[in-house]
């Protein structure tokens, strides 16, 4: 634990007191379905996701060197494209013109936590920003080195919903109440058109929105927050439903279970939270508490960060 290097363990966090809350939604996609009562107990959280600043810390303390800094491995990524074994990560780009999701991703040589748009970027001016193009080794090995933890899925959507029963945004049930822009996603027609109403086409930096009733920051939009619980369809949560009890700090599925059927790199995958800047009316509503991804563990991007816990 460096809790010296983080200037105190708890400093830049808050604790909160658990309890029941109803988990989940049945008003939009049917992975958060269905809505079920569960406990948690009380922990400290991030009041922001982890910043560039602060992971340039970890990283000059620990050499620590992540995925998307080292070449794939071919004995595991044996059908990946030549171009694409090497050091990279995935970078959004605004498409020009009518094209599939394809088109919207590139791979791009070299773009890592250090340089996020790619070789000849940098992270200078935008250090108080959340970090991205973790993979979830990159962000369970900051946690451990600040001598704390990722969230459970359980624990992140209790803390977004920041005391707010059954409220479809972390502010209540509308997403832009009288016109406010209360967190960093997209405004237009994704992805062509952004009127960049929020201020920003792309990350956004951690804290510019009001906190929520937990004093939490950005746990909607701005990046995707990686949990440390294992995907599992919305059939488990239907099979917990008909306990005799609310469940108590509840997990996630099984790393095996996690894993898409015929995946030939057989990668399994963790749940994310929260959406991202790239969330919009038209495509991806996600930038809700009840909103959940499957990730997969070695798929680092542009829109993809974390927060960590102390329990």
């Amino acid at each position: 634990m460096v809790s010296g290097a983080m200037g105190g363990l708890h400093n830049g966090m808050q604790q909160l007191p658990g309890g029941v809350f109803a988990m989940g939604s049945d008003r939009f996609y049917p992975e958060e379905t269905p809505v079920r009562q569960v406990r948690v107990d009380a922990f400290w959280i991030d009041e922001r996701p982890v910043t560039n600043e602060q992971f340039a810390a970890f990283v000059a303390a620990t050499g620590h060197v992540t995925v998307a800094e080292q070449a794939p491995d071919p004995k595991i990524y044996s059908n990946m494209r030549p171009e694409m074994m090497q050091p990279g990560s995935a970078v959004f780009d605004m498409p020009t013109g009518t094209t599939d999701q394809a088109g919207w991703w590139d791979f791009r040589a070299g773009a890592n936590w250090r340089a996020p748009h790619g070789a000849g970027s940098s992270i200078e001016g935008i250090e108080d920003h959340p970090v991205v193009h973790v993979a979830h080794a990159d962000a369970e090995a900051f946690a451990r080195w600040a001598g704390k933890a990722l969230p459970t899925e359980a624990e992140w959507e209790f803390a977004a919903r920041g005391g707010l029963e059954g409220a479809d945004y972390a502010w209540g049930d509308e997403l832009a109440p009288h016109g406010a822009m209360l967190a960093n996603y997209w405004q237009g027609t994704f992805p062509y058109t952004n009127s960049l109403a929020d201020g920003y086409l792309r990350t956004s930096p951690a804290g510019s929105y009001p906190a929520n009733g937990y004093g939490l920051y950005d746990m909607i939009g701005n990046v995707w927050e990686w949990t440390d619980d294992w995907y599992a369809e919305a059939l488990n949560a239907k099979r917990s439903q008909r306990a005799c009890c609310v469940p108590a700090n509840p997990r996630g599925g099984t790393r095996g279970g996690s894993i898409v059927k015929n995946d030939p790199t057989r990668i399994p995958r963790k749940v994310m939270k929260g959406g991202s800047h790239l969330c919009a009316e038209n495509y991806c509503q996600r930038y809700r508490p009840a909103a959940r991804y499957a990730q997969p563990i070695d798929t680092t991007t542009s829109h993809v960060g974390f927060r960590c816990v102390v329990r």
